[in-house]
């Protein structure tokens, strides 16, 4: 067999292999706590780090190490306003709350700009986002959206690429046009995430890995989790989870979908192989997104979600083949890295957020969006809890659906519908 065909172990990525991550103690015995997060990603660090700085007494647990999840294994791109179009949002919701969200959304990316400077994180952040159309039917849509995120809702960091434009800044002529965010940006997401757990320890937050929850149950007007270690009780409780809590409340199991999304790292390219030659991030506008952008050594970290087995070696052929549709100059490269994950996506594409009981919140479903949503999340739950304001209620007011099905059908159905739109996003 060829060696640029061999298999690649599926679960270790190219983040895993390249970044340094200190570790953390599991817990042993009881202790008491105002706030127990469960959950060490974006959200839940987020969410201990701001908690602490107000004063809030704050354990945080996670069952495998910080950034395990979708957080520290995602494609590190931003993108701008919510997971889907404003204008998708104002056909749910009407114009006043869509620009609501959006500008909720702006400030979200605004704060972890800020953070990430203020806190010295080397997450490795690089500016640009290239949106781009791979039929030319949606050209006017694309244009379209220009338009309105000029003119409706004030954001003046986009720019229309006709084919030439787009052409020149991918270093490929697949799509046919698109939109230029120069607003927005990409990070390397574990990165990212060491930098929230160094901050939250600083911070004063109580962190735990491999602690998983296994139970919870109320006494004495407290939550009390159990865990292979021992109990923690707590006043309140984050379920900060997002895809990776199946069987922790049935309100989660039934509005969060976990969904495959897979990625490769290429070897460093040539300095001439003339690809995203501005630094952007990309993605395109099929139903199952593909999603790109290179590494600050030059790897091209390609994302989709048409695998669907958990073999290294289909990862590796369909990431492999979707790279040389985009470049086909790229056929044949070795691909050093080929990793999956789930990403918890709601029936809406927006994030879902409840209180299932006196005390217990749940915060996730990003759909894709939550290098920067998540973590400003977690802010928001901070400030519900220290009662200075409460703009997590405009979240948690979101009309998300149930996915249809039940249990037992939920994920065959969803199955069925992504193969769907794979098929159309082809054809």
């Amino acid at each position: 067999m060829d060696a640029h065909l061999s298999p690649i172990a599926p679960g270790r990525s190219f983040y895993q292999d390249t970044v340094e991550r200190p570790r953390h103690p599991r817990l042993e015995g009881p202790v008491r706590t105002d706030v127990l997060v469960v959950g060490g990603g974006f959200t839940g660090l987020s969410a201990a780090i701001h908690l602490a700085r107000s004063g809030v007494d704050v354990v945080l647990v996670e069952a495998h190490r910080f950034g395990d999840g979708a957080s520290g294994r995602n494609g590190g791109q931003m993108g701008t306003g919510q997971r889907i179009w404003p204008g998708e949002v104002e056909a749910l919701y009407g114009f006043e709350r869509s620009k609501a969200l959006f500008d909720l959304a702006e400030e979200a990316k605004a704060h972890l700009f800020e953070f990430i400077a203020a806190n010295g994180i080397d997450a490795d952040l690089r500016m640009g986002q290239l949106s781009v159309a791979h039929k030319r039917s949606y050209l006017p849509e694309y244009r379209g959206q220009v338009d309105s995120l000029r003119e409706r809702y004030g954001y003046r960091s986009v720019g229309y690429m006709d084919g030439a434009e787009t052409a020149e800044r991918l270093g490929s002529s697949r799509y046919f046009g698109g939109i230029r965010d120069t607003g927005t940006g990409h990070v390397n997401p574990l990165k990212l995430i060491v930098g929230l757990v160094r901050v939250a320890a600083e911070s004063g937050a109580r962190l735990f890995e491999e602690t998983p929850v296994v139970a919870t149950r109320r006494d004495a007007g407290r939550i009390v989790a159990t865990t292979g270690g021992g109990e923690i009780s707590a006043e309140r409780v984050l379920y900060a989870v997002n895809a990776y809590g199946p069987g922790l409340d049935k309100a989660i199991d039934s509005h969060v979908m976990p969904i495959g999304s897979f990625i490769g790292a290429t070897e460093p390219l040539a300095q001439d192989a003339g690809v995203l030659p501005g630094g952007e991030a990309c993605d395109d506008s099929r139903f199952v997104v593909r999603y790109f952008r290179k590494s600050v050594d030059g790897r091209l970290l390609f994302g989709g979600r048409e695998a669907y087995t958990s073999e290294a070696g289909d990862i590796t052929r369909h990431i492999r083949r979707q790279i040389a549709e985009v470049y086909p100059h790229l056929k044949g490269i070795r691909l050093t890295h080929a990793w999956g994950g789930s990403v918890g996506i709601t029936m809406q594409r927006l994030p879902f957020v409840r209180t299932l009981a006196p005390g217990v919140t749940t915060i996730g479903g990003f759909s894709g969006h939550g290098v920067m949503l998540a973590n400003f999340a977690g802010r928001l739950y901070a400030e519900r809890v220290a009662g200075n304001r409460d703009r997590l209620a405009d979240f948690e007011a979101l009309d998300i659906p149930a996915f249809p099905g039940g249990r037992k059908l939920r994920a065959p159905l969803l199955f069925l519908a992504m193969t769907w739109f794979s098929l159309r996003d082809r054809f």
